[in-house]
């Protein structure tokens, strides 16, 4: 178990068992004291911050990406997804190696990475060198550094003020997703996209120069060892899952629309998502097979049999799924469809990011009214209000008070979430497993990242080329040439284009001027049956959440218990 040493911060910052001693109160400080007592959460939070700012930049631009690259919005999508499921695979072994190097060394270290990751991105001359350098450094980067942030705030304060720490956590993250569209929109309409991750290597430098306000901790003990075949068992298993969900799409889920290859007459999808599954129940067994023999697992399995961290790692997944989900298929309906351009496309999802960093940043004090339980029940409820507001107002035009409404309630939703679930997962363990309940937290939420756009993004295909099918069949104005020729194109793949881009290619291809019209209008209305499929999927998702809440912890386990010798009160609930 690490301990940190000194004060919270530094000598000067007290951590919230030194405020106990001066105040007389857990977690409580004085005045003088409080500034240099959150220095080191400001410096945490800065790359809890970076981390969400730039794929809601990524986000925001892919109409522009899609155009400089000279690819598809399929391509920009696998990109995403890639950046999150890097973060997703390798975010366990990043928390397990900062229990062997220290999770201090592994912060910084980590940051390190990432700055070369988003240098390399700014100055990327091609799509592979954009996939290197942020899907792949950049993804490695993140996942050797939020682990080690989760465990560096959970020891760096206590009690009500651990809570606090995680909210502020949430509400930075928060911030980012307010930032990142409306800033990343900002530059890449009128400057470009590069200078976002450019001024990425600039903040990752001034962090690095403020280490010293983090506390170094102490090892109490002999550091664990990798458990090298597990790593690479949980890598290789969650790849292949979210290979496989995010290549559907193209590749379609049973009958084959494009793929390399076939199994047994067959689209391999579900082949390579089940061959996922498969080695993550070997590295299960593995698992049990090391901890049973008393060596070191990667992680401890029996972590995820408390019913209170599992509750909040699912609910955790569910919220990143939800909103990675809609900030993919969102910004293709403001710029695809109505045409906006990546600043305008910030300005409208302005809405869900304010709301959801206020509400995030005041809604921690509810957990220890309501109970957490109660605050993320109501927090699902209202996202599913707000996506059946939102898919009402997914027209043609655009009914932009309806639609700034929507997105703001959204972030409610949103922010009610993230103001408990991050100190419901840290306050369900121990000292000693901070950092695996780190990696688990942020294997929770980058695999919902990777699953939202690759699941939510697959739904809108699918939907999309369904739609277009039928509308195009049922369209008396088409003759059965014109129908012929779709069909060959639908079966060479379907992507997310403009009208204009579909009318462009049915004039290329010789229909006379009626068809070419009503071709586009069938791939308009495709489109928005497309879009509301997929906004559809994600508040199907959001109710079904609520099955995975009964074991968070109510208000009676939020109270304060008595403390032991200054011992400060956490949220706990039961833990087996």
């Amino acid at each position: 178990m690490d301990k940190a040493v000194g004060a919270g911060c530094c000598p000067a910052c007290p951590t919230g068992v030194q405020a106990y001693r001066r105040t007389g109160v857990p977690g409580r400080l004085s005045e003088v004291d409080s500034v240099k007592h959150w220095r080191a959460l400001i410096v945490l939070g800065t790359a809890q911050f970076l981390m969400v700012l730039d794929t809601s930049v990524m986000n925001v631009s892919i109409s522009r990406l899609v155009e400089d690259f000279d690819t598809e919005v399929t391509a920009i999508q696998a990109v995403i997804t890639l950046y999150a499921l890097v973060m997703a695979a390798f975010m366990i072994i990043g928390g397990r190696l900062g229990d062997i190097f220290g999770r201090r060394r592994m912060f910084l270290l980590g940051l390190v990475v990432y700055g070369v990751g988003s240098a390399l991105t700014a100055v990327a001359p091609t799509l592979g060198v954009l996939t290197l350098g942020w899907s792949v450094i950049e993804g490695l980067g993140a996942a050797m550094v939020l682990p080690a942030m989760a465990a560096l705030v959970a020891e760096s304060y206590r009690g009500r003020d651990r809570a606090v720490a995680y909210a502020v956590i949430g509400g930075l993250a928060g911030a980012g997703i307010a930032v990142g569209p409306l800033l990343g929109g900002w530059v890449t309409t009128y400057l470009t996209w590069r200078l976002v991750f450019a001024g990425e290597v600039v903040v990752v430098v001034a962090v690095l120069l403020c280490r010293r306000v983090i506390a170094t901790p102490v090892r109490t003990g002999p550091p664990p060892r990798l458990d090298g075949v597990g790593a690479v068992l949980s890598a290789a298993g969650l790849g292949l899952g979210v290979l496989g969900v995010l290549q559907s799409s193209t590749w379609g889920w049973v009958q084959p629309r494009n793929p390399p290859f076939t199994v047994f007459g067959f689209a391999p999808t579900l082949f390579v998502v089940g061959a996922g599954v498969a080695v993550l129940a070997v590295f299960r067994s593995w698992e049990r097979r090391r901890d049973s023999r008393g060596a070191d697992p990667l992680v401890h399995l029996s972590l995820l049999g408390r019913p209170v961290l599992r509750s909040g790692l699912l609910t955790l997944l569910s919220q990143n799924l939800i909103l990675l989900g809609l900030f993919f298929t969102i910004p293709l309906y403001l710029q695809v469809v109505q045409g906006f351009d990546a600043f305008q496309t910030g300005l409208r999802l302005l809405p869900v990011s304010v709301t959801m960093l206020v509400t995030s940043l005041s809604a921690s004090p509810l957990g220890r009214v309501w109970g957490p339980r109660r605050v993320v029940r109501l927090a699902l409820i209202i996202l599913a209000a707000a996506i059946v507001w939102l898919l009402a107002t997914i027209d043609p035009v655009i009914d932009d008070a309806q639609f700034a409404g929507a997105m703001a309630l959204l972030g409610v939703g949103v922010g009610l979430l993230a103001s408990q679930l991050g100190n419901v997962i840290q306050s369900g363990v121990g000292e000693e497993e901070r950092s695996e309940a780190g990696g688990l937290q942020f294997t929770a939420q980058n695999l919902g990242s990777a699953l939202g756009t690759a699941l939510i993004g697959s739904i809108l295909i699918g939907a999309l080329a369904h739609a277009f099918t039928t509308q195009v069949a049922d369209d008396p104005r088409l003759s059965e040439e014109a129908r012929t020729q779709v069909g060959v194109s639908l079966e060479a793949g379907v992507t997310f284009v403009s009208t204009e881009q579909v009318r462009s290619a049915a004039g290329r291809a010789g229909l006379p001027p009626s068809e070419v019209d009503a071709v586009a209008d069938s791939y308009a209305s495709a489109q928005l049956a497309g879009l509301k499929a997929a906004i559809l999927a994600t508040g199907g998702i959001a109710l079904a959440s609520l099955l995975v809440t009964p074991h968070l912890p109510t208000a009676r386990d939020s109270r304060p218990r008595q403390p032991n010798a200054g011992d400060p009160a956490e949220v706990t609930g039961p833990t087996r």
